[in-house]
């Protein structure tokens, strides 16, 4: 199958960028190192071209209550006056599985945005379809939508460069239609990195002709550079997502886990009303879960990988589901799926290699709080 083409693909070579396949796209993982693009994420800002996320119009007067059903999160608390609401989901399957890890954007009444992982879109969008009642009309503007995120402790002093409008009135989870030097982009307070920064959403832009992309990402690094801002690919995207304790589709969550396992029940709202997964959640709620996704520390030399086994007293008790080596902690870290009995604290072994290495159960995010991430304390 032929990859998708990023609209700023020429412009990411230009840069020095190494194009792998990924979730059907040909993308930029890497520009110049990752540990040198994840640490200026967490020290400065970094900038990531994530044009492959998918992106689903849902417009009509059952919008809203179409998308209550779809989605697990109450739709109903979204708003579009004036700052527009953002807000993380998970659609479901009927067992409660998730289908993918959403945000839904109201733009304006009865027109809403969805933003799917890429792996999901072609998913997520015939999903929608299938289950369609009501007035609801569902587009796919994935291929004309390009969307750049901005991530770092400097994200909004490099962007407030670029515009009139307060970006510090949008508070997180909140966004706002802005103008960045003329160019008009949906600026979302949000992103997959642990830190403070904003994800823009340029709409109508095609790639035969993408100069509005181009002129936004440049203006963006030209603001940055007495910030030290350096262009990121994906390889830094996981590293930072993985430190912040954030999941990724694929590895942490599938259609075989459920909200409440994967620790993201805040974005089910039982109170709402029925949504699809609704009742095998409450049941699994009754029962308690089986397993748990937890953050481990490694004690001992080592790099934890997806599908290493995770052992207590020679036992083995669960799986790791992501893992690197933390390039901020120098340390080997992951997350996976153990027996809810497991509390922070306690000693687990991981195999990597044939030879079981010591870890520690640790709370998430994996870096202290007050000194990185969206809520550090700004005098350090």
């Amino acid at each position: 199958m032929e990859l998708k083409r990023l609209q700023l693909e020429d412009l990411h070579k230009s840069l020095g960028a190494q194009m792998v396949p990924f979730a059907g796209w040909e993308m930029p993982v890497v520009y110049s190192s990752i540990a040198e693009e994840h640490m200026a994420v967490r020290e400065a800002a970094g900038l990531f071209d994530i044009s492959h996320m998918g992106e689903i119009l849902i417009r009509g007067k059952d919008a809203m209550s179409f998308l209550q059903w779809m989605t697990t999160n109450d739709v109903s608390k979204l708003s579009a006056e004036g700052v527009v609401g953002a807000q993380y989901s998970t659609a479901l399957n009927e067992r409660g599985g998730i289908r993918d890890d959403i945000f839904v954007y109201m733009l304006e009444r009865n027109k809403y945005m969805v933003v799917a992982n890429a792996v999901n879109t072609e998913k997520i969008y015939n999903w929608f379809v299938e289950h369609r009642r009501g007035d609801v009309e569902i587009s796919d503007i994935t291929m004309t939508t390009v969307m750049l995120a901005l991530q770092g402790p400097k994200a909004i002093e490099v962007l407030q460069k670029l515009t009139s409008f307060d970006l510090s009135s949008i508070k997180r989870f909140n966004a706002a239609w802005v103008e960045f030097n003329g160019t008009r982009v949906l600026a979302s307070r949000t992103g997959y990195t642990g830190e403070d920064g904003f994800e823009l959403y340029l709409l109508n832009e095609t790639r035969s002709n993408p100069k509005r992309a181009e002129k936004l990402w440049t203006d963006i690094l030209c603001a940055g550079e007495a910030f030290s801002v350096k262009p990121c690919g994906l390889g830094a995207r996981d590293t930072t997502r993985l430190e912040a304790g954030l999941v990724l589709y694929g590895n942490d969550i599938d259609e075989n886990i459920t909200p409440l396992e994967a620790k993201i029940g805040f974005v089910v709202k039982f109170e709402k009303g029925d949504f699809i997964g609704r009742e095998a959640l409450l049941a699994q709620k009754a029962a308690g879960v089986s397993k748990t996704r937890v953050g481990m520390r490694m004690l001992d030399r080592g790099i934890p990988r997806h599908g290493y086994k995770v052992l207590r007293g020679g036992k083995e008790i669960g799986v790791v589901t992501s893992g690197t080596l933390s390039p901020l902690l120098n340390v080997g870290i992951a997350m996976g799926y153990v027996p809810p009995e497991v509390k922070v604290g306690d000693k687990l072994q991981i195999e990597i290699h044939g030879k079981p290495r010591e870890a520690e159960v640790v709370s998430l995010p994996f870096y202290d709080p007050n000194k990185y991430g969206y809520a550090r304390k700004k005098d350090d």
